[in-house]
């Protein structure tokens, strides 16, 4: 007698269904990997900071991206202008739930044609502290006075602790400075100078006393418009010439 049984097929599994003895679910495989946020940026914050709110590509623990060093050339902005950023300091609030950093940024803008401003930006992140310093730089750009590739004359700026010492170069020579110092000089558009920085290392300070002297030079014509005398031309001196 044939079974009652055989004709009976059996309930076909749903496909979701796995297992009670199976691995968990990993984010590297399947569409789990959706759900723990995988891909380039895998955990809690996939993606490109998603999932928890990540901070980098990696979620919130991942690395960050490529952060600016202070005195590297930061490109060229609106009107071919160069933003240097010089120092970036970070400050923290002790509140009741811990640590609160804030950050600010010294950036020297400068077109390299005898303009140059500074600015001081203060932010929650450094991104927004560099382009608030810039944007203040921007708006102090002042003149300053250049013969050819170096300075008319020598110069001295104190502020502060800060002494710096500026001397026209023949061409050729280059930018003989630090680093606080070379920021401001390339972004004015000086190539050939010599300058010596004394007393205090302290940037802000350095790059005002840079400053100050950059706005005492004076070109010769100026100096005698100002005195009220005639600018003369000089003449070629007199040539000899040698019997051979």
């Amino acid at each position: 007698m044939p079974d009652e049984n055989e004709n009976i097929k059996p309930a076909t599994e749903p496909a979701d269904v796995q297992p009670a003895d199976a691995p968990p679910p990993t984010p590297e495989t399947g569409e789990a990997a959706a759900s723990y946020g995988g891909g380039p940026g895998g955990g809690m914050g996939g993606g490109m900071g998603g999932g928890m709110g990540g901070r980098g590509p990696r979620g919130r623990g991942g690395p960050r991206g490529p952060r600016r060093r202070p005195g590297e050339d930061e490109g060229k902005g609106e009107g071919d202008l160069t933003e240097k950023v010089v120092f970036i300091n970070r400050s923290a609030k002790v509140v009741k739930g811990g640590r609160r950093f804030s950050f600010s940024a010294l950036v020297v803008v400068g077109d390299k044609k005898g303009r140059v401003g500074l600015g001081l930006g203060k932010g929650n992140e450094v991104a927004d502290a560099i382009r608030k310093g810039g944007e203040i730089a921007k708006g102090a750009m002042a003149p300053v006075a250049i013969k050819d590739t170096t300075i008319p004359h020598e110069v001295t700026s104190r502020f502060c602790g800060a002494f710096v010492l500026l001397r026209p170069a023949s061409p050729g020579t280059g930018v003989i400075a630090g680093k606080t110092v070379r920021a401001v000089l390339e972004s004015v558009g000086i190539k050939d100078v010599l300058s010596k920085s004394l007393g205090s290392k302290n940037a802000a300070n350095v790059v005002k006393a840079t400053l100050g002297a950059l706005n005492q030079l004076r070109l010769r014509e100026e100096i005698f418009k100002n005195r009220g005398l005639e600018v003369r031309k000089e003449k070629p001196g007199p040539t000899t010439t040698t019997a051979v």
